[in-house]
């Protein structure tokens, strides 16, 4: 597919999140596999995977009066009120990710297997089918330099894969700290739903950095942390009390292997856990995260922020089976920002009524 890099697509809320009542798994998967970026995996001869850049430019597109609107508070105050799946566009060629727009999409199954107080989808016993994408916040996607893994989620209450009914889905958002890190591994990063902000490890993204925290503060009251309120609710009986985790952490297993390779782009490390190389046949192996939570944790600093958390447990993890690599995963695929709460439990303390 051929793509103009000025092409930003529907920004703000359209007819996509207007219309949204559920999505199907597999409908979903489908867009996904539909343009992969090759035809396959690491291939000889393939190309590499494109890297879209993040830039103050496309950040700041419409900001000054009498124009255009504002593109990035449109995309923020869209991201809080959208729960679409799938945003196509009237032209089809989806939206551009203004903050993560180089990612690899990954689909397995989310399983609670700890018993725990909490509710929906983090009690015991719960087993979801998981459509995730994991990226970095800019535009660097190697080993060895600064950028900031992430890796957002989306439950369908369900294990059918063919399940006919449209279904409503519940995201979560987890990051490395939100300024960089140099992790060297995936298997070596940290991703929380409160993450660690180190602003200067950004340099020249910095601005984009400090725009962003200020936008999302305006839009949804707290920009660094992610609430998991839509996981705890979702299939939980009408009239059952929410009871929702307020830290999460996602790391890789112990026992997940290490892929070599100097400044190797992380989408290729992702695919070589799942795929051997110029082949695009199962291997049966999975790519599995440990689920951890917490509700006891301490923020310290105000543009600087350090957490310091007490008694993670692990009560479940996250099965990989499959990866792409797509045009649809980078430009069509969608992930809401939970809204914010003045209590996580009680969806009448929202910061932000349903528009």
């Amino acid at each position: 597919m051929e793509f103009d890099r000025d092409h930003l697509g529907p920004q703000g809320i359209d007819a996509d999140d207007q219309a949204y009542d559920g999505s199907r798994y597999q409908d979903v998967k489908a867009a996904l596999f539909q343009n992969a970026y090759y035809l396959e995996w690491g291939d000889q001869g393939e190309p590499p995977l494109p890297c879209y850049g993040v830039t103050l430019g496309r950040v700041l597109r419409g900001i000054l009066p009498k124009g255009l609107p504002w593109q990035f508070k449109a995309a923020a105050q869209r991201t809080v009120d959208s729960h679409a799946d799938l945003r196509w566009g009237s032209d089809h060629r989806g939206f551009r990710r203004l903050l993560h727009p180089n990612g690899v999409c990954l689909l397995g199954r989310w399983i609670i297997d700890v018993e725990n107080e909490y509710s929906g989808y983090f009690r015991n016993g719960s087993e979801a089918l998981i459509i995730a994408r994991y990226s970095t916040c800019c535009s660097e996607t190697r080993r060895g330099y600064i950028r900031s893994l992430s890796l957002v989620g989306k439950l369908y209450p369900t294990t059918d894969v063919n399940h006919r009914e449209k279904l409503p889905t519940a995201d979560f958002i987890t990051q490395e700290d939100i300024g960089g890190q140099r992790t060297p591994y995936i298997n070596d990063a940290e991703l929380r739903n409160a993450p660690n902000v180190t602003p200067w490890r950004r340099g020249w993204g910095t601005p984009i950095l400090l725009i962003t925290g200020l936008l999302f503060k305006f839009v949804n009251v707290e920009p660094a942390i992610r609430q998991l309120h839509t996981i705890a609710e979702l299939g939980k009986p009408t009239g059952e009390p929410t009871q929702t985790p307020r830290f999460m952490r996602l790391t890789v297993a112990e026992d997940q292997p290490r892929i070599a390779g100097e400044e190797l782009d992380f989408r290729d490390e992702i695919l070589e856990q799942l795929y051997d190389r110029g082949s695009s046949a199962s291997t049966g192996r999975t790519l599995t995260f440990n689920i951890e939570v917490t509700d006891q944790g301490k923020r310290r600093g105000l543009l600087w922020q350090r957490w310091r958390f007490e008694n993670w447990r692990r009560i479940g993890r996250i099965e990989f089976t499959e990866a792409v690599a797509s045009y649809n995963g980078d430009f069509v695929l969608h992930f809401h920002h939970p809204t914010w709460r003045s209590d996580r439990n009680d969806p009448d303390t929202t910061s932000r009524k349903a528009r």
